[in-house]
């Protein structure tokens, strides 16, 4: 089912075209149809420039945090993040579909990284114990010793790009509001 909406569109001054004046606003208002989504509003000019500096910011810190990730240690954010995930998990192993599951990558995304840094001498797979066909990567002592290394740099960069940008009280209702986003509860 669709449903009509309103897109308005205003741009700043533009100049003038011969023989005409110079117009100080120019007014676009577009009516489009969009799916009906089940939700009984679209969200407000606010709510969506919200959204959309959300997504900026996010886009940001992840593009400076994995560019300092690569200048100081040759490691990416998914390779520093599957790193971090074995060497917290005990015994340093989890199973491939774990690992997936923790680093928000598809399996086969996970596979190719962990294929990437088993080459690199960083992990390495083994057949998981009673299951033929499970397969978990271990992280190598070079694989500890390497996100050692990499989480100075990685977590200086957070506390530069990310935490001095907020005072106590800001952090915490982040905090809480990404804990309540990232549920899968309404």
């Amino acid at each position: 089912m669709l449903r009509r909406a309103v897109h308005l569109q205003a741009t700043g001054w533009s100049p003038p075209i011969r023989g005409q004046r110079a117009a100080a606003c120019v007014l676009s208002v577009t009516l489009v149809s969009v799916p009906e989504t089940g939700s009984a509003r679209l969200p407000t000019r606010t709510e969506l420039g919200v959204w959309r500096s959300f997504l900026r910011a996010h886009a940001r810190l992840t593009r400076v945090l994995e560019a300092e990730l690569i200048a100081g240690q040759r490691l990416s954010l998914a390779a520093y993040d599957v790193l971090v995930q074995l060497a917290e998990a005990p015994q340093h192993r989890l199973r491939m579909t774990e690992l997936a599951d923790a680093v928000l990558l598809s399996r086969s995304g996970v596979t190719r990284l962990v294929d990437r840094l088993e080459r690199a001498g960083l992990v390495l797979r083994e057949r998981a114990d009673g299951d033929g066909r499970g397969v978990v990567a271990v992280l190598t002592s070079q694989g500890l010793e390497r996100v050692r290394l990499a989480s100075g740099t990685h977590l200086a960069g957070v506390v530069r790009h990310f935490a001095e940008t907020f005072d106590h009280a800001e952090l915490e209702a982040f905090g809480r509001t990404c804990d309540r986003l990232g549920t899968d509860e309404p």
